[in-house]
């Protein structure tokens, strides 16, 4: 009988149900960690690291407190981004002679911007297989809670350090339609902002998504020009770790309207519906009808 079949949470109805599932030997599970706080963790990452022969984890020390929260004690394994082609081929081997091992990282899930990644390829390689436990996931989170309306996101994880190096990543970024997602570390967060608000437009919208989870968790949202005051009102916000997503490029006919709308509402202010609509048509080259009925729509609004 393992710790976890012995543990208060194993009496839970449902717990029967993770037990009599599927769990192949000579695998390798990847499973997804809590980003903050941890009663976010699976039914079936539970009874997974409860079950497994090992657990190749990125800190022994981070993991191990984990496993002892829930009841659980496995045999850990240091699996970082340093050790991980080494680390892989004893992996190989333990999975071959029919063991079942669980992959972890700190938090979230392995493999997304995480170590974890070359070593599922390796697994892969030999021709082992491998079965992922989903869970929890910063980026997703993130998002889920933003209100970006874009069916479409990108995920670009950590900008690079260097300030040039970093400009040059976001300058490839300047078209791209989706919602981009990044990470950021703390102390990095306003050179981040400045350096986003230093090639993207000013209106664009962009979220903070910090300690996610966490006590102290803050989600803010505000167009790109006001995100470096945001930042700098508060010296706990150069504190833990943030998702930052940034609205995408609009389409060239999404802007181009917005651009006639907005010109649309300027000349409103001044002259009649059908002055306003025959400039706005002049500047922009829109067709006059269609502008003269958007016209008397925002008029019928304003009045």
């Amino acid at each position: 009988m393992t710790e976890f079949q012995t543990s208060s949470i194993a009496q839970l109805p449902v717990i029967g149900e993770a037990a009599h599932q599927s769990y192949p030997t000579a695998t390798l599970y990847i499973v997804a960690t809590p980003i903050g706080n941890v009663t976010d963790i699976s039914v079936r990452a539970l009874h997974v690291l409860s079950m497994v022969d090992a657990v190749a984890c990125e800190d022994t020390r981070n993991t191990g407190n984990l496993l002892t929260r829930f009841g659980l004690s496995r045999p850990m394994i240091a699996a970082h981004q340093h050790n991980e082609r080494e680390v892989a081929d004893k992996l190989i081997a333990r999975l071959q002679a029919g063991e079942r091992i669980a992959l972890v990282s700190d938090a979230g899930t392995p493999g997304v911007s995480d170590p974890g990644a070359r070593i599922v390829d390796a697994v892969r390689s030999a021709g082992l297989r491998v079965v992922p436990v989903p869970g929890a996931s910063a980026a997703v989170t993130a998002l889920s809670a933003s209100g970006l309306v874009n069916d479409q996101f990108y995920f670009i994880g950590f900008l690079p350090a260097k300030a040039k190096q970093r400009e040059t990543a976001l300058q490839k970024l300047l078209t791209v339609s989706a919602t981009m997602v990044f990470y950021e570390a703390p102390h990095r967060i306003l050179d981040c902002v400045e350096a986003l608000a230093g090639v993207f437009e000013p209106a664009r919208q962009v979220v903070f998504a910090r300690e996610l989870t966490k006590l102290f968790e803050e989600i803010h949202r505000c167009p790109l020009s006001e995100a470096l005051a945001w930042v700098r009102a508060d010296a706990h916000r150069e504190k833990g770790e943030y998702v930052v997503l940034l609205e995408g490029a609009q389409a060239e006919g999404d802007a181009e309207d917005a651009e006639a709308e907005r010109i649309l509402n300027i000349l409103l202010a001044e002259c009649s519906v059908k002055q306003a609509a025959n400039l706005t048509a002049q500047i922009t080259g829109r067709k006059k009808n269609a502008l003269y009925d958007r016209a008397l729509e925002i008029k019928g609004r304003q009045d």
